[in-house]
């Protein structure tokens, strides 16, 4: 079984900065992708970034203002946001993608994180 647990949410005001982490634990052979999402009350879960073979894929949204970095030796992702604005306020999750479990390499699966939040205030 594969956990993502993740850290680093919090009150923010407008223009801050919060760093997100994101650590894969478990019995891991190897993640293809990992990427953080979002949900903001009222709307569906929608992508922020991912990052995948060092390649990184933001949301319009964020871009410029977000950096996703990854330690592959650490199963960990990483979400630097910037120049925050009371639009990103959201619950942020933590997915992990196409992850081998040392057991059954053969077989994917995909996993979410619990979840954190994070609120930007004016």
């Amino acid at each position: 079984q594969v956990q993502l647990v993740e850290s680093g949410g919090g009150l923010v005001q407008a223009g801050g900065s919060l760093r997100l982490s994101c650590a894969a634990s478990g019995s891991i052979f190897s993640i293809k992708a990992m990427g953080w999402y979002r949900q903001a009350p009222g709307k569906q879960r929608e992508l922020v970034a991912t990052i995948s073979s060092g390649r990184t894929n933001y949301a319009t949204s964020v871009k410029g203002r977000f950096t996703i970095a990854r330690d592959n030796a650490k199963n960990t992702v990483y979400l630097q946001m910037n120049s925050l604005k009371p639009e990103d306020t959201a619950v942020y999750y933590c997915k992990a993608d196409r992850v081998r479990d040392k057991l059954r390499v053969s077989q994917e699966y995909d996993y979410w994180g619990q979840g954190t939040q994070v609120t930007v205030s004016l």
